[in-house]
C-alpha cells in the first residue's frame, strides 16, 4: 500500500513538473495528467480489491482449519473409532458452523476503501 500512496503522489506532484514547462495548451494537459490520475488510481482500487478477495478467502480459510482442529481435540480417541463416518460431510459441517461468515462481515468494513 505504502508503493501505491508512492505512486500516487509521485503522479499528482508530476502535475507540478510538467505544467510551467508547457507550451500552449494548458487545458490539454492537464486533462491528460487528470486522466492519467485517474487511471491510476482505477489500478490500485482494483488492486486493492483483488488483494481484499485474496485476504477473506484466507481468513476463511483459517477459520474453518480453527474450527476442524477445535472438534479433532474435542472428540480424540471417539474419532478414531468413527473412522468410516464421511469425512467430507464432517468438513463441510465444519466450514458452515466456523462462523466465517459472521467474522467476515464484521472485519471486511475495517479492510475496505471508502
Amino acid at each position: 500500500l505504502e508503493s501505491w500512496r508512492n505512486e500516487m503522489k509521485g503522479e499528482i506532484n508530476r502535475i507540478n513538473q510538467v505544467l510551467p514547462t508547457s507550451t500552449g495548451g494548458k487545458t490539454a494537459v492537464i486533462q491528460q495528467w487528470m486522466n492519467s490520475v485517474i487511471r491510476r488510481l482505477n489500478h490500485c482500487k482494483a488492486e486493492h480489491k483483488a488483494l481484499l478477495k485474496e485476504a477473506t478467502t484466507l481468513l476463511e480459510l483459517a477459520l474453518w482449519k480453527a474450527k476442524i482442529g477445535e472438534k479433532e481435540e474435542i472428540l480424540g480417541e471417539v474419532k478414531a473409532k468413527r473412522v468410516k463416518m464421511d469425512i467430507q460431510s464432517e468438513r463441510n459441517e465444519r466450514r458452515v458452523t466456523s462462523g466465517a461468515n459472521i467474522v467476515i462481515k464484521n472485519v471486511l468494513p475495517f479492510l475496505e476503501l471508502k
